[in-house]
């Protein structure tokens, strides 16, 4: 198993698509693994035959230890009699047999290959554990969606390919995936292990809840002007075929706020016992996805124009929701926000994601009742929440921010004058 990500130890192994006696060649694409901040296809470095699959879909694998060996140099060009398929990984595992190699990264050496077709249907494999090899990328999507094992659907379609109808009804006769919760007890209780994406969010969230001391700030912001800008920039033609929304107005203020006040984008090193600011914003941006909540992040957000900004927002969205995004996209953020708003809440009181000063929760945005020029008419109204790290931040700095932030939406023309 290779290192897939930044500090991570182990990886849920989701589906094979391959099984012992298949042809493999160098960075054919062989199995769906899950990690704590992301889903990845691993390539084979090797060509032969399988020569055995040592954990089954579902294991849980420390990084390096030996997941599937290949046979590079069969005698006779027959595949390999087939082993039978390990329930459990193995934390480690005896030397190789004679020309045999093992899948111990993503390096592959001396090849121009740079990425595998996708096999013939022929020979893609039939058994429920590959059958995800069988499904289309819409059917992949939601079997996601609803949490459902396509290494436990029985396919319909010809030459065993999964359908909708399967996915559906696997759906009303099997547990959702995500957690994998046992059938109710006769106590009417239900338990659900904590892997995966919910499993590092929790430990990130206690690690950061208890180390970090939290202090939010509310504020109230009309935000009319903004709401009208949002609905003329979806006509410019400039931004066509761009997802244009108020979170995208939201993120390009708050990023003048931070470029005024730069303290802000900072970290604390506990063992240095050091402010280090940043000089760079790599915006995070909450996303809920069927794996659980990640907080991708837009590399260099503050150099970027709002076109630019509204492409890297579709992106990483669009990215996060079908769980491609790729590790280097989940570390390195310095600044978040969180949308609470397309749930219909109006704030919260956001925790820090580990090794940031600051996150910004947006609500709702509701007509309301509101005092403009004198009198009370009704207005488009947003309230905005700002956790802040005190140990870096202190109540000046995070209220200066803020107001910022709500002092741009409340007069978008103001992007122009911070620029």
């Amino acid at each position: 198993m290779p290192d897939v990500g930044e500090g991570l130890s182990e990886a849920d192994v989701l589906q094979w698509y391959v099984e012992p006696g298949d042809k493999v060649h160098d960075g054919m694409i062989v199995c769906e693994v899950e990690t704590a901040k992301a889903v990845v296809e691993l390539p084979i470095p090797y060509e032969g035959l399988v020569h055995e699959i040592r954990c089954a879909a579902g294991a849980t694998v420390a990084i390096g230890a030996v997941i599937i060996t290949v046979d590079t140099a069969p005698q006779d060009g027959s595949p390999p009699a087939a082993p039978p398929v390990s329930e459990t990984a193995l934390p480690s595992s005896p030397e190789p047999e004679p020309h045999e190699a093992l899948l111990v990264g993503y390096g592959v050496m001396n090849s121009s290959t740079k990425r595998r077709p996708r096999r013939p249907r022929a020979e893609q494999p039939t058994h429920p554990e590959a059958a995800a090899a069988q499904a289309k990328p819409p059917v992949r999507k939601l079997a996601r969606d609803l949490g459902v094992d396509l290494g436990r659907v029985v396919p319909s379609g010809s030459s065993g390919v999964i359908t909708r109808e399967d996915v559906h009804a696997a759906a009303r006769t099997e547990p959702p995936v995500r957690g994998e919760p046992a059938p109710t007890s006769a106590s009417g209780e239900r338990r659900v292990p904590v892997k995966g994406v919910r499993k590092a969010t929790a430990e990130a969230m206690v690690a950061s809840a208890f180390t970090a001391p939290h202090v939010t700030e509310f504020t109230s912001v009309d935000v009319t002007r903004t709401v009208t800008l949002v609905q003329r920039l979806r006509q410019d033609p400039d931004f066509a075929r761009l997802r244009v929304t108020p979170l995208l107005l939201v993120a390009k203020a708050f990023l003048a706020a931070v470029r005024r006040f730069p303290e802000i984008n900072a970290s604390w090193d506990e063992a240095a016992q050091e402010i280090v600011l940043k000089e760079r914003v790599h915006l995070g941006i909450a996303a809920a996805t069927p794996r659980g909540l990640l907080v991708p992040n837009i590399k260099d957000a503050h150099a970027k124009t709002l076109r630019q900004l509204a492409e890297a927002l579709e992106q990483l969205v669009t990215t996060a929701r079908a769980g491609k995004t790729p590790p280097a996209d989940l570390s390195g953020g310095t600044v978040t926000i969180t949308n609470l708003g397309v749930f219909g809440v109006d704030t919260g009181t956001p925790i820090l994601n580990p090794g940031e000063a600051a996150i910004l929760a947006v609500g709702a945005i509701k007509s309301l009742p509101w005092v403009h020029k004198g009198k009370v008419k009704p207005r488009q109204v947003l309230t905005l929440a700002l956790s802040v790290d005190h140990r870096l931040v202190d109540g000046e700095l995070g209220s200066r921010v803020l107001a910022a932030t709500a002092e741009i939406l409340e007069h978008p023309k103001r992007l122009i004058t911070w620029a």
